[in-house]
């Protein structure tokens, strides 16, 4: 890992994904979680104030960054749902199957290497009758945003840890074998158009 991926990125992180917009955005579905929760790439911890501490037993948080670790002490220090890390050795959740009641997805799919190999990880471990819960950016459907995001999408993963511009959000979360149940879309305000149109929604073991 190198310094910039340890010490500049994980701000540069915090500080694009705790904007405003994206805030009221995570308001929208963190307070939906329930029972035990597995949120993938919890990063600086900036859904934990969101958290309904009376209809969440725990949180298991996923989060590879050595450096969004160390970033969401913070937070988790005034959190008041218990956060259990976890480690994803060889790709696989360290989780038994049907053992999650929510998983929780936020500003994360645009990053995963191979994110059809993690969706088949969550699908095992949510619970019969368990969601996912998801509040992403993606993959714009008007043609002339779509072209700048994939014109802009590999100098902007370089800088931004490997987040993809361009990603069909619900068409990934339908091929990881959920079915979407309730989903918008928008594109958030104050937020440059290649990178601010979201996918929010709730989806199910299809």
């Amino acid at each position: 890992m190198s310094l910039y991926e340890r010490y500049i990125l994980p701000h540069i992180i915090d500080m694009g994904c705790g904007s405003k917009a994206v805030q009221m955005q995570r308001r929208k579905v963190v307070p939906l979680a329930e029972g035990r929760v597995l949120e993938i790439g919890i990063g600086s911890g900036l859904n934990i104030p969101f958290y309904n501490s009376k209809k969440v037993d725990f949180v298991w948080g996923l989060e590879p960054s050595e450096g969004m670790r160390r970033k969401a002490q913070r937070n988790l220090n005034r959190s008041a749902v218990e956060v259990k890390w976890l480690d994803i050795p060889g790709g696989e959740i360290q989780l038994e199957d049907n053992s999650a009641d929510t998983v929780l997805l936020t500003y994360t799919l645009c990053t995963i290497p191979d994110w059809h190999t993690a969706l088949r990880q969550m699908h095992r471990v949510i619970k019969p009758g368990g969601k996912l819960l998801f509040c992403e950016h993606g993959a714009s459907p008007d043609k002339s945003v779509l072209k700048w995001q994939n014109r802009l999408n590999p100098v902007w993963k370089k800088i931004c840890g490997g987040c993809h511009l361009n990603r069909p959000i619900s068409k990934y979360i339908e091929e990881g074998s959920f079915s979407i149940k309730t989903m918008e879309t928008l594109y958030l305000p104050m937020t440059p158009r290649i990178a601010g149109f979201n996918y929010v929604g709730i989806a199910k073991k299809a």
